[in-house]
Parts: C-alpha cells; sequence; structure tokens
C-alpha cells in the first residue's frame, strides 16, 4: 500500500489541472460558511479525497477497489471504507453492492480488510461506525422463492432468484481480516401480509405498523428493499434505515439482544426488533393515500447529532423523482415525536406524525437542483447544511435561509456506468478543524 503523503502534491496539482481544463473544483467560498474539510470518494474511483475550503486536496487514500458507496474519517483518524468485492454471483457486484470493509490508516496502510460476502449475505450501499469500535453492515441475505412464496409475497412478485431484504449486522473486529458479529436484525422476521390467509404472517395489515407488508414494492426484482443508508444514535441506542424502494424511513431499537431483536418484545421500548417508527409513505401500512406520500425515492436519512442545530431530528435528501407536481430535490427535516422510552406517536389516523418536513431546502427555481438518485446531506455545527447533488457530484453548504456560502464541483472525469455520470459522488462530508482525527496530521 502506498503512502497517502505521496500523492498530496501531485494530486493537488491535478485537481487544479482538472478543474481549469473543464470548469469543476471550487465555485464559491463565502463568508458564513462552517470551516474544516470535506471528505467524498468518487463513485468507480480508487481514491479518497479529503478538501480544504479552498478546495484544494490536502489528503487522499487509494484502495484497491471501488467504494459501496460511504466513507467515514473515524476519530483516530484512521478511514473507514465499504467496498466492492466481487465475483458473487448470487448479489452482484454492480451498482451498490458491496461485500467488503476495509480500514486504512492515515498514511495509507490497510489495517482491516474484512468480506462479509458469500452465497447468503453480501453488503451493500452503506456501514456505520459505533462509538465502541464496532462497525453496523447493511446487507442483503437470501430468500429463496419458495421462502417469499411460504411467507405470503405475490408469487407473481417474485424471481427465479428469489428476494433480498435487508440484515444489519453489528462486527467487532478481531483480526487483521477477522470480524465477529456481536448483534443482527433481520427485516424477515418482521412481516406481515393480507395477501394470502393460508400463508405465514397473514394478518391485518393497518393493525401493525410495527410490521412490513411482505407485498411492499410489488415488482420481481430480488433486491426488494434497496436500502440506501445506515445511521446510529447513541442516545436513543437506536439505528435508522432507509428503504428507497418503500420511500420512507425506519428506525429500529438496537438495545435489544440478538434474541429480542428477532422477536416483539424486549428493548428499551419493549418492542423487540419491530419498527419502532416509519415516516414518509403511511400507504405502507394503510394509514394513508398516495397523496400523503413526502417522499420519492430518498437517500442518506441521519439524525442531526448532538450539539448542533436541530440535535436529534432526521435530515433526508429526498431525490423527488416522481414527485406529482414535477421532478426536483428538497433537503427535508424532520422532527420525530418521541417518547421517554424511546417509542413514538401515531396520530389517531394511525400514521406517525409529524404531518409534514419542519424546514426543507428547494432551489429558487426549484428544478435546478435535482439528482434522481444517490445524494445526501448533513446538518453542521454552525446550523448550516451541507448537500451532496450526486448525481452531478455538486456539494453545496447552505444556510438555514436557503443562501449558498460554499460550493464544490467534482473534478473527476470517470468513464460513465448507467445512471452514474462521469463526476457521480455518493454522500460528502465535512469534519470541523478542531474534529479529533485531524488532530496533529500536517494539512
Amino acid at each position: 500500500m502506498i503512502s497517502s503523503c505521496k500523492f498530496v502534491f501531485f494530486s493537488f496539482i491535478i485537481s487544479l489541472f482538472i478543474s481549469d481544463a473543464i470548469g469543476r473544483g471550487l465555485v464559491r467560498n463565502e463568508q458564513g460558511a462552517f470551516q474544516g474539510y470535506t471528505l467524498y470518494t468518487p463513485l468507480r474511483s480508487t481514491d479518497t479525497v479529503l478538501l480544504n475550503m479552498e478546495g484544494e486536496v490536502v489528503h487522499k487514500w487509494v484502495s484497491e477497489y471501488w467504494p459501496s458507496n460511504s466513507v467515514y474519517l473515524l476519530p483516530d483518524g484512521n478511514l473507514l471504507r465499504p467496498c466492492k468485492q466481487r465475483g458473487n454471483e448470487v448479489f452482484g457486484d454492480r451498482g451498490p453492492s458491496g461485500g467488503r470493509v476495509q480500514i486504512f490508516d492515515w498514511d495509507g496502510n490497510l489495517i482491516w480488510d474484512y468480506v462479509y460476502s458469500n452465497e447468503n449475505h453480501h453488503q451493500h450501499h452503506d456501514i456505520e461506525p459505533m462509538p465502541n469500535g464496532n462497525v453496523l453492515i447493511l446487507a442483503w441475505e437470501r430468500v429463496s422463492k419458495e421462502e417469499a412464496i411460504a411467507a405470503g409475497r405475490n408469487p407473481e412478485a417474485v424471481s427465479d432468484r428469489g428476494m433480498s431484504p435487508d440484515k444489519i449486522v453489528e462486527v467487532k473486529q478481531t483480526g487483521p481480516t477477522t470480524g465477529e458479529t456481536v448483534w443482527e436484525w433481520y427485516a424477515w422476521d418482521h412481516l406481515i401480509q393480507d395477501f394470502d390467509k393460508t400463508k405465514a404472517n397473514y394478518g391485518d395489515v393497518a393493525a401493525h405498523p410495527e410490521l412490513l407488508d411482505v407485498n411492499l414494492y410489488p415488482q420481481p426484482r430480488p433486491d426488494w428493499m434497496h436500502t440506501n443508508a445506515i445511521d446510529y444514535n447513541p442516545q436513543l441506542d437506536q439505528i435508522l434505515i432507509s428503504p428507497r424502494s418503500f420511500n420512507e424511513l425506519l428506525v429500529i431499537d438496537h438495545s435489544t439482544t440478538t434474541e429480542e431483536a428477532a422477536g416483539h418484545k424486549g428493548g428499551r421500548a419493549g418492542m423487540g426488533g419491530d419498527i419502532l417508527f416509519r415516516w414518509g409513505n403511511p400507504v405502507n401500512y394503510r394509514a394513508g393515500t398516495p397523496e400523503n406520500r413526502q417522499f420519492f425515492l430518498q437517500h442518506d436519512t441521519r439524525w442531526v447529532e448532538a450539539g448542533r442545530p436541530g440535535a436529534g431530528n432526521i435530515t433526508i435528501y429526498n431525490n423527488g423523482r416522481d414527485r406529482p407536481e414535477g421532478e426536483y430535490s428538497s433537503m427535508d427535516e424532520i422532527i420525530p415525536p418521541i417518547k421517554p422510552n424511546g417509542s413514538y406517536i401515531i396520530s389517531p389516523e394511525k400514521a406517525y406524525l409529524p404531518n409534514r418536513p419542519g424546514w426543507n431546502y428547494t432551489a429558487p427555481v426549484k428544478t435546478d437542483f435535482y439528482s434522481s438518485f444517490i445524494s445526501g446531506g448533513e446538518r453542521l455545527p454552525n446550523g448550516n447544511t451541507l448537500i451532496c447533488s450526486g448525481a452531478e457530484g455538486i456539494f453545496f453548504e447552505v444556510t438555514p435561509a436557503g443562501k449558498t456560502v460554499w460550493e464544490y464541483h467534482n473534478p473527476y472525469d470517470l468513464p460513465p456506468v448507467g445512471p452514474e455520470g462521469p463526476h457521480s459522488v455518493f454522500r460528502a462530508t465535512r469534519y470541523a478543524k478542531d474534529y479529533p482525527g485531524l488532530a496533529g496530521r500536517n494539512l
């Protein structure tokens, strides 16, 4: 593994050259922007780069693999990065498929190389570092066509390849290439259906919003949920995920044991591994109509971190694909109505509150801000919001009033693949200048 310090000067020169040649790079850096460093990894690139506020590459890590798809700078200065493990014939290796999790030290040395991929499961899209040093891994599990039909799925909505519902595993590093699963949760343990009374999970879908209707997203593609983000709230000990196919977010309890997570009792909220909170599309649990739908193929659902304005709220990049009034993106923020025991309030209409976002950002001309896929955003410590419009690889920071105070266009120019353009980026993250992982670093 080549040390990243050898690349810093050359990457800076290359970034300037590309920016000058094709008009990409830093666009705006105004007073009021939150000072720090921005981390991202272009899709289909082996590079992960750290930018200063002037858009200069001040540090770089290089892997052998393309990302899948997020990247995290840890408090100790190490880089956590899921990536593509090719060759899995069951789950494939295109798009968000991953299968491998790596950690590099600051100098670019590979210190953990963990494969989470076999014929029964496969990491995809995102992972989440935890305060205890463990990693939450979002993965597909394999369910055969016969098992899916036995669970009450409409046979017309199951391909011969079966289904790939999501699971979450918490992994503790045990060696340079090994890890121990210390907790796990399976979506397939929390189903209901009203399609076939002769099959398992039959019941009243409207009476059980804490369960997933197995006939949601009635398409015969294995990737049933297409969950594209996972986040952890240490204050609540809860996990947030973003099933894109369902157009909603889900919250589950992490305070359970693995055994409790497979059932309906236990944990702080007393609901086992059932859904504590869901929002974005109440039609999924018969509590609304299509007009009540709020999300349109969303990405990057995450809690606002403690100590930041809106702490405990949830932000979402609402892509806006198939939005009835026209296709445009928005950055939404909702205020979840949580109870002291960690459960959430449902309205008399049986839909989870709130009725609408508490804040959102759209462009002055709404259609000027649109990314049909990937993308994300985060609340910054000064109250601004950093947004990644992923399809075009554009990062910009907006104030609460919607003014853009910083903007950068990813200059990496890579061959397009499918919907991914030459500059596409899954997500970008800003780290404060006093972030522990940057302490004492030569930037």
